[in-house]
């Protein structure tokens, strides 16, 4: 092939107690084309970040590409990149995710000696170049996935769509994943490390079943959410405003944050997004679980 088109979901991670396991693909996607011209590299963007990210090496898809490329032993002499975005940056629904598995597939698809596409591999480069494997693996395998390191490297197991409806709440400020890093300590006291074991494994039950109660003592974090409150106060906001709601399940931090998912009664997200579009400075929107991962044409 010398073209193709990527379609990547946007992600949200965490997901309350599942700190850098867990993460949901959601209905709100990148497209990224990718061609080979002669010579030299030609990036172009349009929708969200269009006036902020680079247009040369620097740019994520570009790099993604490129470790890819080197992966494989090959390296094309130019290369066009045409991203069309919804996703926004920066807001912690998994840009920066979409945009590495796009670059690596890119150039996997791309790729003149390859005949198939080593998924295993893919999730460990992804992986790799992202940092950690939540957002990649969901962005990947569709669904609610769940993902984790072993002797044997990286390894994730999809639980589908969810018994939940969910919006998304996101606010115009942005907050860099290295700030919200930052913000946590080096430890924590083991109390609240056994409560979020228990919570963790509570989630999986909850998924499992599909029960409403499960899902409200489930997503209950202390391991994250607490100590990025300050950096990121619309979580506070958005539980205030929902609060008594028997249509609300809870809100977690999406990511890193600022961004909020508000996970609900099936059924009930625009009443929800409603209610919470009256919020200053975010926007508020039901979102449909995105259960087919990145798609390459």
């Amino acid at each position: 092939m010398t073209a193709v088109r990527v379609r990547v979901p946007a992600t949200s991670a965490n997901l309350g107690p599942a700190f850098d396991c867990a993460g949901l693909a959601l209905g709100l996607h990148d497209v990224v084309e990718f061609s080979t011209p002669s010579e030299g590299l030609e990036v172009a963007v349009t929708g969200e970040g269009f006036d902020s990210l680079p247009g040369n090496e620097d740019h994520l898809v570009v790099r993604a590409f490129r470790a890819a490329s080197k992966e494989l032993g090959w390296s094309p002499s130019g290369l066009r990149v045409v991203a069309t975005n919804a996703i926004p940056q920066g807001r912690g629904m998994g840009s920066s995710a979409a945009a590495v598995v796009a670059g690596v597939l890119g150039a996997w698809a791309l790729c003149p000696d390859v005949d198939t596409i080593d998924t295993g591999a893919v999730l460990r480069l992804t992986t790799e170049l992202e940092g950690h494997p939540d957002n990649v693996a969901a962005a990947l395998n569709g669904g609610l996935t769940l993902a984790w390191t072993g002797a044997g490297g990286v390894s994730a197991i999809g639980f589908g769509a969810p018994e939940a409806g969910f919006v998304t709440v996101v606010p115009e400020q942005r907050l860099s994943t290295a700030q919200a890093r930052a913000a946590l300590p080096d430890q924590v006291p083991h109390a609240d490390a056994v409560h979020n074991a228990a919570r963790a494994a509570l989630l999986v039950a909850a998924l499992g079943s599909g029960d409403a109660d499960l899902f409200r003592d489930a997503l209950d974090d202390r391991l994250h959410e607490p100590y990025r409150v300050p950096l990121a106060p619309l979580l506070s906001a958005v539980r205030e405003r929902v609060a008594g709601d028997h249509a609300v399940l809870g809100a977690t931090l999406s990511g890193a944050g600022p961004s909020v998912l508000v996970w609900c009664l099936p059924g009930s997200e625009q009443d929800v997004a409603d209610r919470l579009a009256g919020l200053s400075g975010v926007s508020a929107r039901a979102v449909a679980v995105a259960e087919q991962g990145v798609r390459i044409d």
